[in-house]
């Protein structure tokens, strides 16, 4: 567990741009049972997080069509939001930093740490931009 202090500036990165954060499992299944697109980013402390990912996904709001829902569980921190979260990506194996995209509360796109780590953070963008283009 990350102390509190630690995470919260990295929490704001998302929030401030609207993510809603998670914090269990009944927050994490009734958001993904919301009618529309939600995008999900498993949120980290690691740097790959906070050069790659966070900047990513704030970048990728910069799209004519964007999630109808925007929220976020932070790994290390809310335990029981991220493993209900991750639940809901199988058949991917848990990572973090991660993003997902649910379309009416089926997984319909997935940016895996792998996906993420080394790359720069407007190839993220653009690769949502495309995800959301396609199911938004």
């Amino acid at each position: 567990m990350y102390p509190p202090e630690l995470v919260k500036p990295m929490r704001e990165d998302l929030t401030k741009v609207g993510f809603n954060e998670l914090y269990t499992a009944d927050e994490v299944n009734e958001a993904l049972k919301k009618e529309g697109t939600t995008l999900v980013v498993v949120n980290s402390v690691c740097g790959c997080a906070a050069a790659n990912a966070r900047p990513g996904a704030n970048m990728s709001l910069q799209n004519e069509k964007k999630p109808d829902h925007l929220v976020t569980v932070f790994a290390g921190v809310d335990r029981e939001a991220v493993d209900a979260a991750r639940a809901q990506m199988v058949p991917f194996p848990p990572s973090s930093p991660s993003m997902a995209l649910f379309k009416d509360g089926e997984l319909v796109h997935m940016l895996e740490r792998h996906h993420i780590e080394g790359r720069p953070a407007d190839m993220i963008a653009e690769n949502l931009k495309g995800a959301y283009n396609e199911f938004c």
